[in-house]
């Protein structure tokens, strides 16, 4: 058990190395170079009139199109410690309200979340995360573990902010950007309109087609990308941001290994990459995906990595698994929450 538990503590202690960089290569589930559609965003607010779009930099060969985020790719990792297999890990709170469960794994903000802070947990969190600030996660890790591996930011309290340990995102390289339109036909006939809703056509034609009542063609309008070069996942654990976690006056290796523990199995835990509609990737049997140490000299080497499983479930029960617990929706915490933010407002 122990030469397992400290089978990565050359990671954990000062002088380790500053990342581990893993790198998978994926390709659409219809083939290479088939048509597959990334995720669109909002303008600048000073860019008017200019509509979603994607995220495309440079031209041609050179050009990177983002296909899912560091939020993005956060948000779809952390709930596997809900699944049978690694819920174990991680204290299980969930959030009641009304007749609707929530679990924290599934809060937008983690333990910053609006909605874990309006409960009876707000002000413990309070105080793990100023003892956080303070050198001390052993507290937050008892309530919220993911928090110290996917980041939070208590916006709407203490103002710490925890970094984020895993830092994953999906690019397409070399890529080229179509258009696409669509034509809506209504099954009702234009008289048969006028006649039965007792419509002017011309006068209303915009609600009307709105509506479906009406022929409506849908204009140009974004229609994916092709990659000509590679489709990356790259995923990045901080071991820096990782050693800087600390336990107080108590020795900090149990927490880090555990933490660690968490993070590796985020990293490597299979999932599917059904990014959105449209955009169904699947592995890329050609090339070889990779797993580099690198070092603050620059130096890479290769990365082992087994038994990363047992390696997380020997730290987890090392450190004592908080066992989590249903807790209530307060309507009065949340007025607070939200006096305190108007009034913040106000004087901003």
């Amino acid at each position: 058990m122990s030469e397992l538990l400290s089978r990565f503590d050359a990671w954990i202690h000062e002088g380790g190395p500053s990342a581990l960089v893993m790198k998978e290569y994926l390709e659409p589930a219809a083939g290479p170079g088939d048509v597959i559609f990334p995720p669109t965003f909002a303008p600048p607010e000073d860019d008017k009139g200019v509509g979603a779009g994607y995220i495309i930099e440079g031209e041609g060969e050179k050009s990177v199109c983002l296909l899912d985020s560091v939020g993005s790719q956060a948000n779809r990792l952390e709930p596997i410690f809900k699944t049978a297999k690694y819920r174990k890990l991680v204290p299980q709170f969930e959030i009641l309200v009304k007749e609707r469960k929530v679990n924290l794994l599934d809060a937008g903000h983690r333990a910053a979340d609006a909605l874990v802070r309006s409960t009876e947990l707000a002000t413990e969190l309070e105080t793990a995360f100023n003892e956080c600030a303070s050198g001390n996660a052993t507290s937050l890790a008892r309530i919220a573990p993911t928090s110290l591996v996917f980041g939070a930011w208590d916006s709407r309290g203490s103002q710490v902010k925890v970094p984020r340990l895993i830092d994953s995102t999906v690019r397409a390289f070399g890529v080229r950007q179509l258009k696409r339109s669509a034509q809506y036909f209504s099954m009702l006939e234009k008289d048969e309109v006028e006649e039965l809703l007792d419509v002017d056509t011309q006068k209303q034609r915009k609600p009307l087609s709105k509506a479906g009542f009406l022929d409506a063609p849908s204009g140009r309008t974004h229609g994916g990308v092709i990659v000509s070069g590679e489709i990356v996942r790259t995923t990045i654990v901080n071991l820096t941001a990782l050693r800087a976690i600390g336990a107080g006056a108590d020795e900090p290796t149990t927490l880090r290994r555990y933490i660690l523990g968490l993070t590796l199995i985020a990293a490597l835990a299979p999932v599917d990459f059904f990014l959105r509609q449209g955009c169904l990737l699947v592995h890329d049997l050609t090339k070889v995906p990779t797993s580099v140490i690198v070092y603050r000299d620059g130096k890479r080497l290769p990365a082992t990595i087994e038994d990363v499983e047992e390696f997380a479930v020997a730290a987890a029960e090392a450190f004592g698994v908080t066992p989590g617990r249903a807790v209530k929706f307060d309507p009065k915490t949340a007025k607070d929450l939200l006096k305190k933010a108007s009034k913040a407002k106000e004087e901003s």
